[in-house]
């Protein structure tokens, strides 16, 4: 929650010294960029599950492999830059970013495959790394971007962020540091591999769908582009509300925690909903603090919130099916099974995703012209919702194949009701522009949202009593 704060400051910092055209620029850096670390989460996939089973000198091998494919995908990525930045129209004040966010492609490598061993082992540090990266970097941020770079604010912030995560590594690196004097087992590289074939395929599938937002940024303009990540930037933080069954993965993979998935779905749940009400209810005041221009992205933040809520869902009905799924109990990863197993399936969705939306965003971005900047923003937003719910219904159907899930309608209920209420109420209020006036009144809807469920609802009550219990112990 801390995180969640940092990181909007982040954001303010941005989106407060740089004009939207030039925001869709800083957004279409990680679009390229992601091309680059396509590999990033491959092993580290494989690896969770060999370190969750306890498999000898899985965390090295895991870090040591992942380095070195980091290290070629930077060596790829620089060359390439001038072809990219020319191809996109990038103005030459902007070049220099394209090269600076080469250091994060190593550093991607590195965290996900440390964030993947020490979810398994200590899943609370994974949450401390990201606070201290949060923390160094609106720190840095505010030093370069305001006091010595005030006339380059963009450089400012990719510096901080890349320095930022230098140090979250640093940290990661400390904690595991024991676990680096195991041999490093090869064979489990060649097993990872094989199976990283499966990852490749749904990781190009992803990036295959997020050509969406390059179209966006050339077909829709880079305003357009720029309403589209500020709207998703404040969408993305309901989705947060997703950590809170961080530690269920890992669980399920050494055969335990079944008996927590209704119990993770229903905390989930808890925050996940008044969250998206809260979004919904108040969309242009929580645009507006970032910056006024961004306040007729409104709707556009409107539907991304709708869309964090079933993509929080759908994640965590992924954790779950990949958490029951015995594909590499033995430390070996059968091609033919793989292909026929679940994991594969979900893999697969990426590109049921694509089928959708690259047609139906081309299609709109070309014939729907309009003067309006958020015009095709609002376009790829709605695009974006309607196919993430019909990859949430498929993966529903196959997870419910494999384990019964029992929702738990009762509770869900309750925080629908409680959400709506609260909802309403900041709809109808004045909304606020001004940023302490804003926090203000979303303290004053959590305060309420939780005083509801409270009262009506007493595994909201227990936790209540659990987490203040905790913070006097």
């Amino acid at each position: 929650m801390i995180s969640v704060a940092t990181g909007l400051i982040f954001t303010l910092l941005v989106t407060r010294s740089t004009t939207p055209s030039e925001f869709g620029i800083w957004a279409n850096i990680f679009d390229v960029n992601a091309y680059f670390v396509l590999l990033a989460a491959a092993i580290p996939f494989w690896s969770t599950r060999f370190v969750a089973r306890n498999k000898e000198g899985s965390t090295k091998t895991g870090i040591t492999a992942n380095l070195i494919i980091g290290v070629l995908s930077t060596v790829l990525y620089l060359p390439l830059v001038p072809f990219i930045t020319s191809a996109l129209k990038i103005g030459p004040a902007f070049v220099i970013l394209y090269f600076i966010v080469s250091a994060q492609i190593i550093e991607s490598y590195l965290i996900n495959q440390l964030e993947a061993t020490l979810r398994t082992e200590r899943p609370q540090a994974v949450g401390y790394g990201l606070l201290i990266e949060e923390i160094i970097k609106i720190t840095l941020a505010y030093t370069l971007m305001v006091r010595v770079l005030p006339q380059q604010p963009l450089i400012g912030a990719m510096v901080s962020l890349t320095v930022a995560i230098s140090i979250q590594i640093i940290y990661y690196l400390k904690l595991v540091y024991p676990s680096l004097t195991e041999k490093t087992q090869w064979n489990y590289v060649w097993e990872w591999l094989k199976g990283s074939i499966a990852y490749i395929y749904y990781s190009v599938g992803n990036q295959i769908s997020a050509v969406t937002l390059i179209m966006l940024f050339i077909l829709g303009g880079q305003t357009a582009r720029g309403d589209f990540e500020v709207a998703s930037t404040i969408a993305t933080i309901i989705m947060y509300s997703s950590w809170l069954s961080f530690a269920l993965y890992p669980r399920l993979l050494a055969n335990k925690g079944h008996e927590d998935v209704s119990a993770s779905l229903n905390l989930v749940l808890m925050f996940a909903i008044p969250l998206t009400a809260g979004a919904m209810a108040i969309p242009d005041s929580l645009l507006t603090v970032l910056k006024s221009s961004y306040a007729e992205a409104a709707p556009v933040l409107f539907i991304l919130a709708i869309d964090a809520l079933i993509w929080t869902i759908y994640g965590f009905y992924t954790n779950v099916l990949f958490g029951i799924d015995k594909l590499d109990e033995k430390a070996t990863i059968p091609i033919r099974q793989l292909v026929k197993s679940h994991i594969f399936k979900v893999f697969t969705l990426s590109y049921v995703y694509s089928a959708i939306t690259l047609p139906a965003v081309y299609y709109v971005l070309t014939y729907f012209k309009s003067g309006q900047a958020v015009q095709p923003a609002l376009y790829v937003a709605a695009i974006t919702m309607v196919a993430h719910l019909v990859l949430f219904l498929i993966l529903y159907m196959l997870v419910r194949r494999m384990i019964k899930i029992i929702v738990p309608w009762m509770s869900i209920g309750k925080y629908i009701f409680a959400g709506t209420i609260m909802g309403c109420l900041l709809y109808l209020i004045p909304h606020p522009t001004r940023l302490a006036t804003v926090l203000g009144t979303g303290v004053i809807g959590g305060i309420l949202y939780l005083a509801i469920i409270s009262a009506i609802d007493k595994k909201a009550r227990t936790l209540l009593k659990s987490v203040l219990h905790e913070i006097r112990h």
